[in-house]
């Protein structure tokens, strides 16, 4: 009689990536800054689960997204576990935990994440935790997540330097290299499929450009003083990317000197260039200003090592698709079907063969909050017939799961997920 030998998640994945149709479509939640779930709906799914009651970690204290412990994964059928970066987007290390009360959430925040509330009741958070610096995130009252606080000093327009620009970017520390040494071997430990998040080559990302890490940024801070500089002063633009991607390099030739092959997936992007309707530049200014670095990136990474690199972004990005292609991606997320041509049954025709989804499975603004758990269900295996075939999808809704999203809803996905998986 012949032995039955089970998949693990992690050969699921790597079968998923080289486009070969696994034995099931592989589930994330919680394997990248992207892919993730807002602490309260973490917090509920182990209610849910009737896990073991404490309080969970928000490894990303921006969206407030909440770890996703192994006994949850284990609960939700999770094939992935991601390695984050030791330090923050606010400056601090995601170390020395302690309590905090989130809208009634006792929840468990690194131990430099300081918060004072101001007069309007919104809640400031402080770079490098200094409360003796200006705050450089705010969430308003009652809000679930914070947003950066511009603090653009005033600029010579003839003196622009483009190192002002650079000041959050340099050699990885060796204690960020030992954290990720341990991070991903333990990672990889689990037999789940590893993605890891290093930063450093997120050019343009608007979310970094206001400098939140850093207590006084100079250069172009101001969001839309960035997106008028990416066409007046694109000269500029080019020298920081050119100087980042220099710095990028260099640290991932000590980052896969000590992490090797644990890692399958390097998520290296979160730039948006869609809307819902349209894209903030054309085909020809991606070309001209991220391309050339991108692939420069993406030829290193896949001339040294075996990760695939995933790209982060959403809207209305058919027309960027060839580009993101050329320029060595193999990964695109959220794939927001929601946006202006970028309908599931057209990416899988002109793409699916190369590129590989990572989400789309469900609606994130509409559907999975709003909508009932049977269309819910009725969403996720359209998008699973959509995609599945073939392989070169993974499983994750558009983007990470808001707060508020009914638990019901959330489960009524992964069930759906993993019916679908159970025909086959």
């Amino acid at each position: 009689m012949a032995t039955l030998i089970e998949t693990t998640s992690r050969e699921r994945l790597a079968k998923t990536l080289n486009h070969k149709e696994p034995d099931r479509i592989p589930i994330d939640f919680g394997g990248t800054s992207v892919t993730g779930m807002h602490v309260s709906c973490v917090a509920a799914m182990r209610d849910h689960y009737g896990l073991e009651k404490r309080p969970v970690k928000i490894h990303e204290p921006s969206q407030m997204l909440g770890l996703v412990d192994d006994d949850l994964k284990d609960a939700m059928g999770l094939d992935v576990v991601g390695v984050f970066r030791r330090g923050t987007k606010w400056g601090f290390p995601a170390e020395r935990w302690k309590t905090w009360s989130f809208n009634g959430l006792e929840v468990l925040v690194p131990g430099d994440f300081n918060t004072t509330v101001d007069a309007n009741g919104d809640t400031l958070i402080y770079p490098e935790g200094d409360t003796t610096a200006g705050p450089s995130g705010r969430m308003p009252q009652g809000g679930y997540f914070f947003d950066c606080i511009v603090r653009q000093e005033p600029f010579d327009e003839e003196q622009l330097n483009p190192e002002d620009n650079l000041e959050e970017y340099g050699p990885i520390s060796q204690a960020d290299l030992d954290f990720l040494a341990v991070a991903s071997k333990e990672a990889a430990a689990t037999g789940r499929g590893v993605t890891a998040g290093f930063g450093g080559t997120a050019f343009g990302d608007i979310s970094l450009v206001p400098g939140p890490a850093l207590k006084h940024p100079k250069g172009i801070r101001d969001i839309t003083e960035w997106y008028v500089s990416t066409s007046s002063r694109q000269e500029y633009v080019q020298k920081i990317f050119e100087r980042q991607c220099e710095i990028a390099i260099a640290n991932l030739e000590k980052i896969y000197a000590v992490v090797g092959d644990a890692v399958q997936v390097a998520y290296l992007c979160g730039t948006d260039f869609g809307t819902q309707t349209s894209a903030f530049c054309s085909v020809k200014t991606l070309r001209t200003l991220y391309f050339p670095y991108y692939k420069q990136i993406n030829d290193w990474i896949h001339a040294h090592t075996p990760w695939k690199t995933f790209k982060h972004s959403c809207g209305a990005v058919s027309k960027f698709i060839p580009s993101f292609m050329e320029a060595g991606f193999d990964i695109l997320n959220p794939v927001q079907c929601s946006a202006t041509g970028m309908e599931p049954e057209q990416l899988k025709a002109n793409f699916g063969e190369q590129l590989v989804f990572w989400g789309g499975g469900v609606d994130t603004q509409q559907v999975l909050p709003f909508r009932t758990p049977a269309e819910v269900r009725e969403q996720v295996l359209r998008r699973c017939e959509v995609f599945a075939p073939g392989g070169g999808f993974v499983f994750n809704s558009i983007h990470n799961v808001q707060a508020q999203t009914p638990v019901e809803n959330i489960v009524a996905m992964l069930d759906a997920v993993h019916e679908f998986n159970g025909r086959k």
